[in-house]
């Protein structure tokens, strides 16, 4: 069994180390205080970042905002042939950091899971899509052919390509979809399909943490381009909608 270092052990963290335990010998590494006794009660192990980072496999879980730090901080602590993995909801940026931080010797994939603890809950992770980003080496082919092991639908695309996309199916919907949440939009008793699709975005989305929203946000170089273009679109609307003949 191939030893695994999971850094990062929050709502996803722990989704992938009880995925992964049955394959690997995971051990995590996080500086929450509960983070132990939460690795214990899932029967996987807990150690320092310096012992994660010398596993064979070993995938990065933190928010973007903080992997380059990470990159940094495990680089002088990853053995060569080792293969780093990076989960984060954009990818543009987080090749870039593994490419400049990380040894010539380990190999690097870019992944980015779009699923979460909500969409495994309700049917586990068959059909749940999977992007991989191969970067350094050949490991995204023995992560793409785990990935369809488990049922996951996998895509190997390039950063750039996955960045483009995701401005449109992730930061415009969790633009709108937070910003219902924070409406508070009601279960309406009429409710038709088109708005009960809107409840159900609020489902999926309301749970997610503001962290990751600032950073589906901030850190795709795509996503403000598409944002602006979607709020000038609703602005010229309502302006449109002043200016329309009115019943007398």
């Amino acid at each position: 069994m191939k030893s695994l270092g999971l850094i990062g052990f929050g709502q996803f963290g722990q989704l992938a180390a009880g995925v992964l335990k049955a394959r690997f010998d995971v051990l995590v590494a996080d500086k929450a205080a509960d983070a132990e006794a939460r690795a214990v009660a899932l029967g996987v192990g807990f150690g320092t970042l310096e012992a994660a980072a010398a596993r064979e496999v070993v995938v990065v879980a933190v928010p973007v905002p903080a992997m380059r730090q990470v990159f940094a901080a495990i680089a002088p602590h990853l053995k060569p042939g080792a293969l780093v993995v990076d989960v984060g909801s954009v990818k543009v940026l987080p090749a870039r950091w593994m490419t400049e931080l990380l040894p010539d010797s380990v190999d690097i994939v870019a992944t980015h899971p779009l699923f979460g603890p909500q969409s495994v809950a309700r049917d586990g992770l068959p059909g749940l899509r999977f992007v991989v980003c191969p970067i350094r080496g050949d490991g995204h082919e023995k992560v793409a052919a785990y990935g369809r092991e488990l049922g996951l639908a996998v895509t190997v695309t390039t950063p750039e390509e996955h960045d483009q996309e995701m401005a449109y199916v992730q930061a415009l919907t969790h633009l709108i979809g937070r910003s219902l949440v924070n409406l508070g939009i009601p279960d309406e008793r009429l409710a038709t399909q088109s708005y009960q699709h809107l409840l159900e975005l609020c489902g999926l989305i309301g749970a997610d943490t503001f962290e990751l929203f600032t950073a589906i946000q901030t850190q795709n170089p795509y996503a403000p381009d598409v944002v602006r273009a979607f709020v000038a679109q609703a602005q010229d609307l309502l302006e449109k909608v002043e200016t329309a003949p009115r019943p007398s």
